[in-house]
């Protein structure tokens, strides 16, 4: 790999990073800092469509790209023409956060001379790599991601505060929802997320179902259940039915950048490990984490939120992985009551 300061500083930069909300949210402090780095710079991003609203907005990027790897841009040949398409952008380095396949053949493919990434998944086509040590799980996602901007000779920012905007519009649609749910202003919101990409991180729904309960009856609060559709859904209204008392359920029924302006409404979050602890970390809202996976790449010191006012429950260890199924309704309540108070 070339040192550092063997090429002149980057004048138009690209950002890549196609995997989720949560993902995205923690690769937020990298474009913080290099926006401190070369204030005078285009800077964009590129992600899937979904996680588009997390950056809108975002006062240290110029532009944001999406790449529909699931639509649209599914083929081969329709991700050559979007890869000759950023061409006329003239982009002089590119940073690939989360190595796949298909990030490093467009960059390649767009012909910017400058290619940052990992050790890992066709990375012959980087010109600059690092080993891929995520797996370990030792250090946060965030602080993996800013390892990579050592390339350029910059060092990595002191704090590490991601940060996600809220659209006037879609604040004002979240209110207006809420106000059709007979939610009123000044009710004090929790929101619930029963949900995960797998199932080894989703705790039991009716355990969801009666922390949720115990918080409307000791403390008056609504309780909004959140996720997305499909079988997160399926997984929302499993809670619901669990609940003695009605919830709002908007699982589904929300755009990223809905969960972001509904989020800031509330006093709390309760979710498993899952973008929305990100999304709320960001905002400044309190949340209870919940964590218990079986590999350390996968651990709360990786994917922890990064939030002033968060509780990480985890009994995992340096030699111990634990299911989350460990963790207890009475723990979970108590960590959820510390943040209400």
């Amino acid at each position: 790999m070339p040192p550092p300061n063997s090429f002149d500083q980057p004048n138009r930069l690209l950002i890549v990073r196609l995997d989720r909300i949560g993902d995205v949210v923690l690769t937020t402090p990298v474009i913080q800092r290099l926006r401190e780095a070369y204030p005078t710079a285009f800077i964009a991003m590129m992600v899937r469509p979904a996680c588009r609203e997390l950056l809108e907005g975002n006062p240290s990027l110029n532009e944001v790209i999406s790449y529909d790897k699931d639509g649209r841009h599914h083929s081969w040949w329709s991700t050559i023409r979007f890869a000759w398409g950023l061409r006329h952008y003239q982009f002089d380095t590119a940073i690939v956060v989360h190595p796949t396949r298909r990030s490093h053949w467009i960059i390649w493919l767009a012909g910017i001379p400058r290619r940052i990434g990992y050790h890992r998944k066709d990375s012959w086509l980087l010109t600059h790599r690092l080993p891929h040590r995520k797996q370990e799980g030792s250090k946060h996602e965030a602080e993996y991601a800013m390892e990579l901007l050592q390339v350029l000779g910059l060092e990595a920012s002191q704090t590490l505060r991601p940060f996600v905007p809220v659209a006037s519009t879609r604040a004002q649609e979240v209110d207006q929802r809420l106000a059709q749910r007979g939610i009123k202003a000044g009710e004090t919101l929790v929101a619930v997320h029963p949900s995960a990409s797998c199932l080894s991180k989703r705790w039991m729904p009716d355990r969801f179902a009666q922390v949720a309960d115990q918080l409307i009856e000791t403390y008056g609060v609504r309780v909004v259940l959140i996720a997305g559709s499909g079988d997160d859904a399926r997984n929302a209204e499993a809670v619901e039915r669990a609940m003695r008392h009605r919830p709002i359920n908007m699982a589904g029924q929300l755009s990223v950048g809905e969960l972001a302006a509904l989020l800031k409404r509330c006093r709390l979050l309760i979710s498993n490990d899952s973008g929305p602890v990100h999304v709320a970390a960001a905002l400044g809202i309190p949340g209870v984490a919940l964590f218990g996976r079986a590999q350390p790449g996968v651990n709360a010191a990786r994917w922890r939120p990064l939030g002033p006012r968060h509780v990480v429950l985890d009994k995992s260890g340096p030699s111990r992985f634990t299911s989350i199924d460990e963790l207890t309704i009475e723990e979970v309540y108590a960590a959820a009551t510390s943040l209400l108070s």
